[in-house]
Formats: structure tokens, sequence, C-alpha cells
């Protein structure tokens, strides 16, 4: 399978532009997007999702019109928006039947068993009695994984899926995610960098609606090998060093505020030590002149 997405725009009744000539191309496997909140991520899955139409431009998997075959499309596709809701009086159980049964898996018996690997795999399998409306958050958004995983979708769309997810089953769901994107489109939108640098084997990053990055995390790394330094500084001296470099991000530690800065050219002076570069600060020297610098 193979998703196309040329020259992509949308803006909404209000004026905000939402996408601007957004333009990628990714397979089977896993495909991390990654942006600050509003950036548009939510924008292009519900458009890849068939649930908004474009202003402009294509999107195309393998041979279908995504903007103009969608039911077509529906059929091939899971999809975890980052906000959905449950009916509160049916059982977890009973309600992925129904969604299986949408979905075109009409025996019982076939039904009965997809949704029991899939309770299972989402660790649901002993509250599979249970009302939705009882469910933890957490418990609710692997409900939601649960729900996008049936019928065997050739496009799987997660939107910020680790969100109340505890640390072991945001492990879970790393490792099924892991596995499901041998042989699917996966696309997981998220802010948590790490979700990206754990899972995806291509990303990009989108800031206000455009596409700043796209490629290979661990080159996109190797680009910064040799620019990235940081030092502990006082809270105080924030200003002085952001006149003077270029500073990507900082971090609390200690009652100290530790800044990174990427330096194209010579070492900087006053006390820098060169650092290891991550995703991170890729993610960051992107957006860097995109955002309020006070808030990275």
């Amino acid at each position: 399978m193979l998703l196309s997405i040329e020259g992509l725009s949308k803006t909404y009744s209000n004026g905000v532009r939402a996408l601007y000539d957004v333009n990628l191309t990714f397979g089977n496997g896993m495909f991390g997007l990654l942006g600050p909140n509003g950036a548009g991520k939510s924008s292009l899955m519900r458009t890849i999702a068939t649930l908004q139409e474009a202003d402009s431009g294509s999107i195309r998997l393998d041979g279908l019109d995504v903007l103009k075959e969608k039911t077509r499309v529906r059929q091939l596709l899971g999809y975890l928006p980052q906000e959905f809701g449950v009916y509160p009086k049916i059982t977890a159980q009973r309600m992925l039947d129904h969604i299986a049964r949408l979905k075109g898996v009409g025996q019982a018996g076939e039904r009965r068993d997809a949704v029991q690997a899939l309770l299972e795999k989402v660790n649901l399998y002993k509250d599979r009695g249970k009302h939705l409306g009882t469910y933890s958050g957490g418990m609710k958004q692997r409900f939601g994984i649960a729900q996008a995983l049936i019928g065997n979708p050739k496009l799987i769309i997660v939107d910020e899926p680790t969100a109340g997810l505890d640390p072991a089953e945001r492990n879970r769901f790393y490792n099924l995610l892991s596995q499901l994107g041998q042989n699917t489109i996966v696309i997981l939108s998220t802010h948590i960098v790490e979700d990206v640098s754990t899972l995806c084997s291509s990303f990009a990053i989108i800031c206000k609606g455009e596409v700043l990055y796209a490629g290979d995390p661990e080159k996109a790394v190797n680009e910064l090998d040799g620019m990235i330094y940081s030092k502990a500084i006082d809270q105080a001296d924030i200003s002085y060093y952001r006149n003077i470099y270029q500073v990507i991000s900082t971090q609390l530690k200690g009652g100290k505020l530790h800044i990174r800065v990427l330096s194209g050219g010579a070492e900087p002076q006053d006390g820098f030590v060169p650092a290891e570069p991550n995703l991170e600060d890729v993610y960051f020297s992107n957006i860097a002149t995109r955002v309020d610098v006070n808030t990275l």
C-alpha cells in the first residue's frame, strides 16, 4: 500500500489556515506526524479519514482517490480520533461485535473470535462485560484502539493515542502498533517525540499547517551531529542567551535552567559543552522560528 498526499490545503470558515500545500508519501510501516497543539495534525488526519473536505490537493491510497471514493476508503480504514465518545449502556464486547458487523464481518463465529482477540490485545478481556460508561479514561482509550483495528484495516490512523495510558499500557500499545506496521500503513499523530523515536521509521514535522521536515528519524538526528551544545544557566540570564545564540529548548533541573543551542558554525563560547543530538533537537530546531520562543 502507498499513501500519497499532494498540494493539500484547508482553511476553515473562521479564517484559520489548518493546512497549506502539504506533500507527503509513505508506505507500509509506522509514520509519525509531530507537531505542537494546533499545528494541523488533527486536520490532516480527519481529511485522510474522509471526515472533512479539502480546499485543494489530492490524497491517493494506491489506486483510490481518498477525497472522492470515501466509502471504499472507509472499508480499508481504522481510525482512532483524539476525542471520541462511547455508548455508556453497552458492554465493550457487544459494541465491538456491532462494529465488526458494520465492517463486514458477517459470520458470528468469526466476529466472536476477532472481538476476543482484540480485547486480549488491548488488555480489556476481563472487563469485556462491563458497560463502557464505567470505563476509566485509559480503558476507553484502549477500547478505541480495539475498535480501530476491527476488520484488518490497510490504513490505520491514530491521533494522540497514548493520552491517558499509564506506562505499562503505553508499552503494550507500542508493541501492538509495531506488529501492525509490518503489513499496514499506520499514521501516528502526536506531540510526544518519544512516540516517534520509539516506533516510526519515517516522520514529518508540521507546524501552523505546513510540513517543515519529512524523512527518516535516525538520519534527521545524524544531520545535527556536532551542532548541539548545552549549558546550565541562571533563569534570569535566559534573555541574554536568546539574544546571542539560537536556543532551541530549555529544561529546568534542580533549580538550574539547562539550555540547548543549535550552532552551525564555530563552537559557542560561554562554557557550552557539546551534546549528543536527539529527535527532540530536530523537532525544536524546526519549529523554533514558528512558535513563541518563550515556550521552548
